[in-house]
């Protein structure tokens, strides 16, 4: 089978860098009308520049797809449901959103500042919760949707120096669980990526020679993988893979849980993921 995404209009958050950047590009290759979210402000949230969200913008266009940014800030309703609405004026419907938009800032928790805190939760979780709120009654009134939330390790497992980030990555999926009952009978499907992969956020956790093997692409697999037509629902992946159809190639493989084992922490899940690519490095040369 081939994923594709011919007539949808899509909203990926944070799609300026990284992984939204991948996620944005791969969904307009493959037919996606996409709005190119990001406030394009540093890695801790500072600062703002429309410059990476343009760039986006301008590949999906030179490759024949139809794209324009928008800077809103995540974590401000208005500025987010304006950005809906333009989707809305321009191309008529939503049909999917992909909530990637983050920020860190790391410290131990005696160490952390309660703004800071507050920062990480505002951007991870409210903006996750302001962007489908925005598109929730579009996506219930036409009978379609698809939303994808981003968690972490760091939320399910913990990561020491990022009590912020891991409250907010495991807030989402509670706020999956729920819409997910909410949204069924509309045939709104949500699911969670919990991705590794060498993006800025990770640039100063792993030495280089261990982030080129961990693409962004990689993970944008995953993401194609939950908010296409044939997306399961309230499912979360923690994604590595060549590509979409891969991905759902395996699936029975990928969600057996036969000698699953837990990891200690968020990290281990990272190391995890490494191995299976040293693995897959060595097998193919």
């Amino acid at each position: 089978m081939t994923v594709s995404f011919e007539g949808k209009v899509a909203i990926v958050t944070g799609a300026g860098n990284g992984l939204g950047r991948s996620h944005a590009i791969e969904l307009g290759k493959r037919g996606a009308k996409v709005v190119i979210n990001d406030l394009g402000g540093s890695r801790d949230g500072s600062g703002a520049s429309s410059d990476a969200a343009l760039e986006v913008v301008a590949i999906i266009e030179a490759a024949g797809g139809e794209a324009f940014a928008h800077g809103a800030n995540v974590a401000k309703f208005d500025e987010v449901s304006d950005m809906v609405q333009q989707a809305m004026d321009k191309w008529g419907r939503v049909d999917i959103l992909i909530n990637n938009a983050g920020i860190l800032r790391d410290k131990s928790f005696a160490k952390m500042a309660i703004e800071d805190f507050q920062l990480v939760v505002d951007v991870h979780l409210m903006g996750s919760v302001n962007c489908t709120k925005a598109v929730w009654d579009i996506m219930r009134d036409q009978g379609y949707g698809r939303i994808m939330m981003t968690t972490s390790s760091s939320g399910m497992y913990g990561n020491f120096g990022q009590a912020n980030y891991g409250a907010a990555k495991m807030a989402v999926l509670g706020f999956m669980n729920t819409l997910v009952l909410e949204g069924g009978k509309y045939d709104i499907r949500v699911n969670a990526l919990a991705p590794t992969a060498a993006t800025r956020m990770t640039e100063d956790l792993m030495p280089p020679e261990i982030l080129a093997m961990l693409v962004p692409e990689a993970v944008t697999a995953g993401a194609l993988t939950l908010v296409h037509d044939d997306a399961p629902n309230r499912t979360f992946i923690p994604a590595a893979a060549q590509s979409p159809e891969a991905v759902v190639e395996n699936w029975d493989a990928i969600t057996d849980l036969t000698g699953q084992n837990e990891p200690k922490s968020g990290a281990e899940q990272g190391g995890k993921f490494l191995t299976m690519a040293m693995e897959h490095q060595a097998a193919n040369q």
